[in-house]
């Protein structure tokens, strides 16, 4: 087993999501990571470096405080322990382009400013139009998610809603006529989602065995699937908005393609 020790002085989720995206590329079940975060003294930085030498494993960390980063440096060499440091190189190219200076202060990025607050009323707008709780919301939302049901627009509102953004999404159905608020809409800001017909009946069938339902209902089988796809596909094209295949797609590379043309 393999350890890879991510250290920060503030939560390190900024360490631990470049290690997470780089196990990844190779073979993970055999790794694995020990995080440790609020870190504030030199005999913490000395012990987690000893530990991770006798593992025989290595550092990824983000340390701003420059007594810690001076440790962790001497550190490394004394043990031979190899530390990537994840934000010095950015840092440096900041103060080298642009000739200013850092904060030297931990946890800037969680701190409780004017974008925390924006973000957490993001959050309760999101959850309060989620599933078209509300489409009379959709005119104050920064951005609507359109598909069929399974098609991810709940976890993708959720997520892009933690970067700031008031989500509304609706459930297309063609059984049920679309609100007129959406056509009032500037379509720049209006989603639709679809997914390959293999993979959604494949989700919804997943669905149907989690809720105890029969694996025979109509709304798991290829021909409704198709339907709804066919529906939703439409409609886009009416609406004239921005059109993404969700299949395969992490969250993340979705909430990236919306963002981008935004």
């Amino acid at each position: 087993m393999h350890t890879i020790f991510v250290c920060s002085d503030s939560v390190g989720e900024t360490a631990n999501t470049v290690v997470q995206a780089t196990i990844r590329q190779f073979n993970a079940s055999t790794v694995q990571v020990r995080r440790f975060g609020s870190i504030r003294t030199e005999d913490e930085i000395r012990a987690l470096m000893e530990e991770a030498s006798r593992v025989n494993g290595f550092v990824a960390y983000t340390l701003v405080l420059p007594e810690l980063r001076e440790m962790m440096r001497q550190e490394t060499i004394r043990l031979g322990v190899n530390a990537i440091d994840i934000m010095g190189p950015m840092m440096q190219a900041f103060i080298d382009t642009f000739k200013d200076s850092p904060k030297r202060k931990a946890g800037l990025l969680y701190q409780m400013d004017e974008q925390y607050f924006q973000r957490v009323e993001a959050v309760e707008f999101t959850v309060n139009s989620d599933d078209g709780k509300d489409p009379s919301m959709m005119k104050q939302a920064h951005i609507v998610l359109l598909g069929p049901s399974r098609t991810s627009k709940t976890p993708l509102s959720i997520y892009l809603a933690h970067k700031g953004y008031k989500v509304s999404n609706y459930p297309l159905v063609p059984e049920v006529k679309p609100p007129s608020v959406i056509y009032e809409l500037d379509p720049r800001k209006l989603v639709g989602l679809i997914m390959s017909p293999e993979q959604l009946v494949r989700i919804r069938t997943e669905r149907l065995k989690a809720v105890g339902l029969p694996f025979g209902a109509k709304y798991a089988t290829e021909e409704r699937v198709v339907e709804e796809l066919e529906f939703a596909i439409g409609l886009y094209r009416d609406l004239g908005c921005t059109v993404i295949d969700v299949s395969e797609k992490a969250i993340e590379e979705t909430a990236g393609l919306i963002l981008a043309n935004m």
